[in-house]
Parts: structure tokens; C-alpha cells; sequence
């Protein structure tokens, strides 16, 4: 039996690069397709190598600057036959174009009481749907910041999942009453919650499945160790700009390798390892007992010095 697979790219105009004041044209261009190694070229290594992919996107960027952005994305990820899915950033909703110092009321969802919630995501879902979107059936918090009333308004919403519990991130932003080490997928108030995959790095400290946080010979131990314990689903995190620096400007030499590595280790275990769509409604068995990949002194001090090397040198504006 194969293990579901969930290759997430959160998707969304950079907070960043709005507080900084540039304009649309240079957010929307360092968000989503930074340096020639964002969406567009994700989706090229999606196709190349036959994955499903999942974008989560945030469209609440489109009640400051329009939907035009948000269309355009939705539009290039779908005529690539990768699915859509609903990302919130709340922090959009006490934005302006003319003063980009506006606080906002608050940047996460945790923030925000159930009808509040409820409010926010359905107006989100809406947006999303405006830019051309399939009706969403699937959810993740901006930063994770997810609660049991995120789940509580989600299932009134009548969402079939949320993918925002993640355990290296617990007990805050990512808020759910569910035990840190949770990776398994499982009925939560009212809502399957598909936890992010977790590693342990060190003894009793957990590292999340994400492409600029873990380095490849950790995702091919996380991969394989899936497969060997039969887990019930695995979920990889990547963001839309996250394979170039932080200003957008250049690749990131370090992050565009291992999804190139990450890319080519799924593919090679399709037999084992299956990416899927959450509107394909995958089987995924529930209340199972799936533990993150222990610890490798090695294997942390090897994307240890990765990350010295990407934080020095690969991070570096052009």
C-alpha cells in the first residue's frame, strides 16, 4: 500500500516586501516568481518528474492591490493541473497600498475569536474563487497559526481538511490541542487535520519537513523511514519564494538543489511513495500511532553546515 503524499506550496505576496514600499509590480514578481525559481519553475519540476503538487494561496493581498496578481498565479497553477487550496495571512485585512506602516490588527489567525474566524476565511474563500479557483476543500494557516476554533469554523465552512498543525511550532503560532509529536492524519473538531512531517533532529527537539529547513539526506531519511513504518501520509512545505534570497533577487544555490534532489527522490519512489491532491480525496488512515525519524548526530551537523553556508553566502543580495 502507498503513502499519500502532500507536496504544499504555500503561496503568497510577501508581508516583506509590502512593509519595505515596493511597488506592486516588484512584490508580486519576488513573491512568485523570484529570480526565475519560483511558482512557475516549481510547476516546471512538478511536471518533469509526473508530481501532484498542492499551492496553498492567499488571496487577502487582493483587498489592497486587486485580484489581478492573485488571478494570474491561480490561473498558471491550474492550467498546469496542480491544485489549489486556501492560505490566509489576516494581517492583509489592516493593510494599505498608501501607508505601508498601518498596523495591522493582528498577523495571526490564533488572534481572532471563532466568529471572527468563521468571517475571515469564508471572505478568503471567496477571493479565491473570484480569482478562478475551484471551491477550496482544504485550509492552511498563515505561520501555522491555527486553533481548535480554527478547526471549529473550518468544519461550519464545511472543509474536508486543514494541514496547519505543526509540531516543531508548538504550542504557538501553531496552537492546536494536539500532541507536538502528532504526523499522523486524524479527526479533529470536526475537520481530518494532515499534520506537517516532522523530523527529530536532536534528541526531543522536532525540525519540520520544510525545503529551506531541512537538507536532502534529511528528506531522503524522513522518506524512507515513512516507507518503512507504512505512515499513514506524509506533507512537505515549501513557499512560493523560498528557492531564492530573502530579497527575491538571486537563487538560493543550497534551497533550489535539494527541491531538485527532493523532487527526483519522490519520483523514484512513486511505487512506495504516491503525491496527491486533496480534492482527489486520498484514503488516509486515521488515529495512527506514526512517529517522526529519529535523531542523526551526522545527519543534523551535515545541514548544519548547509545552512551556514546558505545564511553567508547564498542569502547574499545580488
Amino acid at each position: 500500500m502507498t503513502t499519500p503524499v502532500f507536496l504544499t506550496i504555500d503561496t503568497e505576496l510577501m508581508w516583506r516586501h509590502h512593509a519595505e514600499g515596493l511597488d506592486i509590480d516588484t512584490i508580486v514578481e519576488r513573491s512568485f516568481e523570484p529570480a526565475g525559481v519560483g511558482v512557475g519553475y516549481q510547476l516546471s519540476m512538478m511536471a518533469r518528474h509526473g508530481l501532484k503538487g498542492v499551492f496553498f494561496v492567499d488571496p487577502m493581498p487582493a483587498l489592497v492591490y486587486g485580484l489581478d496578481s492573485i488571478k494570474r498565479v491561480v490561473g498558471a497553477i491550474l492550467e498546469a493541473g496542480q491544485e489549489v487550496q486556501l492560505h490566509l495571512h489576516p494581517n492583509w485585512t489592516g493593510a494599505s497600498a498608501d501607508d505601508r506602516q498601518q498596523a495591522p490588527h493582528s498577523f495571526e489567525l490564533t488572534d481572532y475569536s471563532l466568529a471572527e474566524q468563521v468571517e475571515l476565511i469564508a471572505g478568503a474563500a471567496d477571493l479565491l474563487t473570484a480569482a478562478g479557483a475551484p471551491d477550496p476543500v482544504a485550509f492552511r494557516a498563515g505561520s501555522y497559526a491555527a486553533s481548535d476554533d480554527t478547526l471549529a469554523a473550518l468544519a461550519r465552512l464545511e472543509f474536508a481538511y486543514d494541514s496547519s498543525h505543526n509540531g516543531s511550532e508548538h504550542p504557538w503560532p501553531s496552537a492546536l490541542s494536539l500532541a507536538p509529536e502528532q504526523i499522523a492524519p486524524v479527526e479533529h473538531s470536526g475537520v481530518t487535520e494532515v499534520p506537517v512531517t516532522l523530523i527529530e533532529d536532536r534528541a526531543g527537539h522536532l525540525r519540520h519537513f520544510q525545503i529551506c529547513a531541512l537538507s536532502s539526506a534529511e528528506m531522503r531519511g524522513a522518506l524512507d523511514h515513512a516507507i518503512r513504518e507504512a505512515h499513514a501520509a506524509v506533507t512537505i512545505v515549501g513557499h512560493g519564494f523560498e528557492l531564492a534570497n530573502r530579497c527575491g533577487t538571486r537563487p538560493n544555490a543550497v534551497h533550489v538543489r535539494r527541491f531538485e534532489i527532493l523532487c527526483r527522490m519522490l519520483a523514484e519512489r512513486q511505487g512506495s511513495l504516491s503525491t496527491t491532491h486533496f480534492a482527489d480525496r486520498p484514503h488516509l488512515s486515521l488515529d495512527r500511532a506514526d512517529r517522526p525519524l529519529g535523531p542523526n548526530v551526522l545527519r543534523t551537523g551535515l545541514r548544519q553546515a548547509q545552512q551556514l553556508w546558505s545564511n553567508l553566502v547564498a542569502e547574499r543580495a545580488a
